[in-house]
């Protein structure tokens, strides 16, 4: 079973388990506790400890154990890619994929010297000067998904632990290992006792960290519902709060656009890591005269793709991350058929073990049926069309989320009232995924976020810490 880190100390736990499964055969592969209060309390016991030498450790100190860390994530970066394969099922590909984007963190994390500076105004009037400084927050906690078990938790700890906060980190239940493995590794690197800390469990654990009255501040990425009521729960405690939430992505394909290069990229955003991610492209959406040309090679190249464990060589989607949630999945399809979507590709047919369900295309799907405005989180791509760029626009702007919009075209005047109109926080042009490299805020809008400050990039390092402005006079 899986333990809890609390301090430098790994504790077993006396509560119920959930199994963790190899999604790709649906064997049982580790049990992860289902901790509560009690051990919640004790995590951010030890963090709040940690904080009081921690938070005066000077600035450069903190950077070199983080050079440290960086440096045993590059030594271990394939172990860590297997490990997502093992538990989440992604391709190896895909996983190492996530592996170096959560070290591009670590690599933003080591430019604190840079990041945290101050301002200084002399002289702001007769012998009086102004400064302003960043302080560390205190005890923090960050609550990651599934989906990408050593990315996104990478998004959290290494900005929050380097401006001199301690973390208390909460990991997917349905994903543990990932964050094990990191803070096996942190803890290698030399960092101080209750400096990072792990409780494992679900929503009780989440329910006890989020009300702490020693947390000071909540960084959550997630489904959309539970965004939202953490959310609320962290601002009724009073805390700061970044809540990431789920998408419903458009890629929009006008009648001038490199249809070579535009489905290659379709495929991959709704497809892989198989269609479990914010930033999966969900509909697409032809204007004008492509539609039906654009429905066709989707479908074509679609049915080509290989469908198997992502530690196979040649597999290009793998499995989802449990039965049940492969039953969801294949009940939205059914829902899409019932409002009168057609199916064009249809992925449900394969037999045996592990979670699969093959790459699955939508056609005439409209932001009025359920599958045209919620979030699937499978391989299953739905086809829209629209008589003009205006429509279309129309259309992504109707479904209540704003993570990611892209447009594929060889206008640059069209690309641009796109960029303009869109109402999504990360807008792509000719690219399936427009994910922000590590100095970018991850920038949700809509009912894709809740808060202020986003995910990695500048807002991270104002997310982590508060600031002091010293007027003097001597």
């Amino acid at each position: 079973m899986v333990k809890n880190l609390v301090g430098a100390h790994w504790q077993e736990v006396s509560r119920p388990t959930l199994p963790v499964y190899n999604p790709a055969t649906g064997e049982v592969i580790e049990e992860v506790p289902l901790s509560g209060k009690e051990e919640v309390d004790q995590a951010v016991a030890a963090a709040s400890r940690a904080f009081q030498t921690w938070s005066r450790t000077p600035l450069m100190e903190r950077v070199r154990l983080m050079f440290r860390f960086k440096e045993l994530l590059e030594k271990h970066f394939e172990d860590l890619a297997r490990l997502v394969t093992l538990h989440h099922g992604k391709t190896l590909e895909e996983a190492r994929g996530e592996v170096r984007r959560g070290i591009e963190v670590v690599d933003f994390a080591c430019g604190a010297p840079t990041l945290l500076q101050g301002r200084t105004l002399r002289e702001v009037t007769g012998g009086v000067d102004q400064n302003l400084f960043h302080y560390p927050l205190g005890v923090v906690a960050g609550i990651p998904p599934f989906n990408f078990p050593v990315m996104i938790p990478l998004w959290m700890f290494p900005i929050a632990v380097v401006a001199g906060n301690t973390f208390v980190l909460k990991p997917s239940e349905r994903t543990p290992l990932g964050a094990v493995r990191l803070a096996e590794l942190f803890l290698e690197a030399g960092f101080p006792e209750g400096v990072l800390n792990l409780v494992h469990g679900a929503q009780e654990a989440v329910e006890a960290l989020v009300g702490h009255p020693e947390v000071k501040a909540v960084q959550f990425v997630g489904s959309e519902p539970v965004a939202r009521k953490v959310y609320q729960l962290a601002a009724q405690h009073g805390k700061r709060v970044s809540a990431a939430g789920g998408a419903k992505n458009h890629l929009v394909v006008m009648p001038d656009a490199d249809l070579d290069q535009a489905v290659p990229a379709i495929l991959n955003s709704a497809f892989g890591n198989a269609g479990e991610r914010c930033l999966a492209g969900s509909v697409a959406v032809g204007v004008g005269s492509i539609g039906p040309e654009l429905l066709q090679r989707i479908v074509e190249s679609a049915r080509r793709l290989t469908v198997g464990p992502g530690w196979e060589e040649g597999v290009q989607v793998g499995p989802l991350i449990r039965e049940e949630h492969r039953r969801k999945v294949v009940g939205y399809i059914h829902k899409g058929l019932e409002e009168g979507a057609s199916l064009a590709l249809d992925g449900r047919g394969i037999e045996g073990k592990g979670f699969f369900l093959g790459p699955t295309v939508l056609d005439r799907v409209s932001p009025r049926m359920v599958v045209g405005r919620e979030e699937i989180f499978g391989p299953v791509l739905s086809v829209a069309y629209a008589p003009s760029l205006e429509e279309a626009i129309a259309q992504a702007n109707a479904v209540p989320y704003g993570n990611m919009a892209t447009l594929f075209t060889q206008s640059g005047r069209a690309a641009r009232e796109f960029r303009e109109r869109i109402q999504a926080g990360m807008v792509g042009i000719n690219v399936g995924v427009a994910q922000p490299f590590a100095f970018y805020p991850f920038s949700g809008w809509r009912n894709s976020f809740f808060g202020d400050l986003h995910p990695h990039g500048p807002d991270a390092f104002l997310f982590y810490t508060q600031r002091k402005v010293v007027v003097e006079r001597w």
